[in-house]
């Protein structure tokens, strides 16, 4: 079995949404345009077959990694996160040495990083840095723009 992947609950409900979905809907549109493509005729020369049946063989895979990370998955409880030291489900509050600005990042786990929304995993550089270190303590990342000092100023949930 892979590793564990921890998880909130809205992350774990948006990954069963998200495996249904692919599952009693994508799966079947791409099974009939296969079906409509191959109704054309030779299919050796038949480009919407090839695509249609590639497509497929990518959406299969993407569903096999899902049911991996859906199988492996642990719902974390908020209410039991220790909150005295970073840990996945921490926010953190930080001072970005480099930038010379504060930030805030939510540690979650790699299915529900998004940067965008301030999500960072707990497997980048940056969530690596973060966990375990406690307010007032200094965290060096190893980015690819190079190392990132980050003095943590709170943690919370």
């Amino acid at each position: 079995m892979a590793d564990i992947n921890y998880m909130t609950k809205e992350g774990y409900e948006h990954l069963e949404k998200e495996l249904r979905f692919l599952k009693t809907v994508k799966r079947p549109e791409i099974s009939n345009a296969i079906a409509e493509a191959r109704e054309k005729g030779d299919l050796s020369e038949n480009a919407e077959y090839h695509a249609a049946r590639e497509e497929l063989a990518l959406l299969e895979a993407k569903i096999a990694n899902m049911e991996n990370q859906f199988g492996s998955a642990r719902i974390l409880d908020e209410s039991k996160v220790d909150i005295s030291k970073v840990g996945i489900l921490s926010k953190v509050k930080v001072f970005n040495k480099k930038l010379n600005k504060e930030q805030t990042f939510n540690v979650v786990s790699e299915a529900e990083a998004d940067l965008k929304a301030g999500k960072i995993s707990s497997n980048s550089p940056i969530g690596r840095a973060l966990l375990g270190k406690k307010i007032g303590e200094i965290a060096v990342a190893q980015t690819p723009a190079g190392a990132m000092e980050l003095e943590i100023l709170s943690i919370s949930i």
